[in-house]
């Protein structure tokens, strides 16, 4: 019985901590288990009132140590810059700062001390980052390090946590605790949900649960699990298979160079057969990525018809990776060709067929929106007149 362990949850005041006698050995009345003053669970640290001051101070003290141990990776002569080490705060303390941070931070908290602590070692960081004086005022450290002050950060954090409850599928088990307006159509708890509390005891109760089902209820946006046009049976490919078309143009002949020759005269002929069809357009689409990730990435795509330019545009697509960057690209060209009255049938030259096959699932993976626009405006242009036809 080495492993046995026992905690006092105590509403009182008192600090009185008494040992217990387990009635077998080695627990007896000569050698009583002592309670502990702290119960680690998964990673929380809980207390006898539940104020999880000891949460606050073990991490806060674990990201002090952090930034401290950081120190000799650079200081403001040599080592990292102030944007490499702004990027190492963020990605590797910040999550230790803010493990568990629902558990003690909401509106009625007080959670003053806790929010003083973690404000000490954010100062430290950003006098680490900046290069500045000691004497620096905070405020303006952290400014100068582009790190908002600990107690917004929590309240931006805290925010996206209340309205993540809006994403939950109606039968998810956590809308058992929330009241009739957010439980969904899953059953209330029988003795935690809120609908189960009186008007007085929910007035005297404070908590993460409570503050979410409040701030959910001023959110006028419908969040979605999934997006209707994601549904099986109802994507693009279900009803319109039959109008969107692959051309790979596989050819293969051992010489790279040769192989590259056919491909472009085939790309060509195709071209030149393609802008004598009235209502036909084709769009060309590429995406540009800077080899420094300092720099954005350039989505760009021109759309044609009989050989005339009808329309061409360049996007900042952001810091994101080439296949992101080509979806961006296709999904210009795709929307800005549909909203044309007279387009009958369109071709979408690209260098990434994966993409393009990509485009038309608007499954949850990366870069959903794009999918979405391009499916949504495929859907509406197919349904418009018959006999019309996309291919890649």
């Amino acid at each position: 019985h080495d492993k046995s362990e026992v905690f006092h949850f105590d509403r009182l005041h008192s600090k009185d901590n008494p040992p217990v006698d387990l009635g077998y050995a080695p627990y007896t009345g000569a050698t009583p288990l002592k309670p502990k003053l702290y119960w680690r669970y998964l990673g929380f640290y809980f207390d006898r009132k539940l104020t999880f001051t000891e949460h606050v101070r073990y991490y806060s003290t674990k990201a002090l140590s952090t930034v401290k141990a950081m120190k000799m990776l650079g200081s403001s002569t040599r080592g990292l810059r102030p944007v490499q080490k702004r990027i190492l705060y963020r990605a590797c303390v910040l999550p230790i700062v803010t493990y568990g941070f629902r558990l003690w931070y909401f509106a009625a908290a007080h959670c003053k001390g806790a929010l003083h602590h973690l404000s000490t070692m954010q100062r430290s960081a950003a006098l680490w980052i900046t290069g500045a004086f000691c004497t620096s005022p905070t405020g303006g450290v952290e400014a100068l390090a582009s790190l908002p002050p600990i107690n917004l950060l929590l309240r931006r954090l805290s925010e996206r946590a209340d309205y993540r409850f809006a994403t939950l599928t109606p039968t998810h088990p956590v809308r058992a605790f929330l009241s009739r307006f957010n439980c969904g159509t899953i059953a209330p708890h029988p003795s935690l949900s809120i609908q189960t509390m009186s008007e007085p005891e929910i007035f005297r109760t404070s908590g993460t649960l409570f503050e979410s089902d409040t701030n959910v209820l001023a959110l006028t946006e419908t969040l979605l699990p999934m997006n209707p046009l994601s549904q099986p049976g109802v994507r693009l490919m279900d009803h319109f298979a039959d109008q969107v078309h692959f051309n790979d143009c596989k050819i293969s002949c051992g010489d790279a160079d040769k192989e590259l020759k056919q491909r472009t005269k085939h790309l060509n002929k195709l071209r030149d057969k393609i802008s004598e069809n009235i209502g036909t357009y084709y769009a060309g689409t590429d995406a540009s990525l800077p080899l420094s990730g300092r720099y954005q990435a350039i989505a760009v795509s021109i759309l044609f018809s009989g050989g005339v330019k009808r329309w061409r545009a360049r996007h900042v697509a952001g810091k994101v990776t080439a296949p992101d960057a080509e979806l961006y690209a296709i999904r210009s060209a795709i929307v800005n060709a549909t909203s044309c009255d007279d387009c009958m049938d369109i071709f979408i030259f690209t260098d990434s067929m994966a993409s393009t096959c990509r485009a038309i699932d608007p499954s949850i993976h990366s870069r959903q929106g794009h999918l979405v626009a391009v499916c949504e405006a495929l859907q509406t242009w197919f349904t418009r007149k018959d006999g019309q036809s996309i291919t890649f």
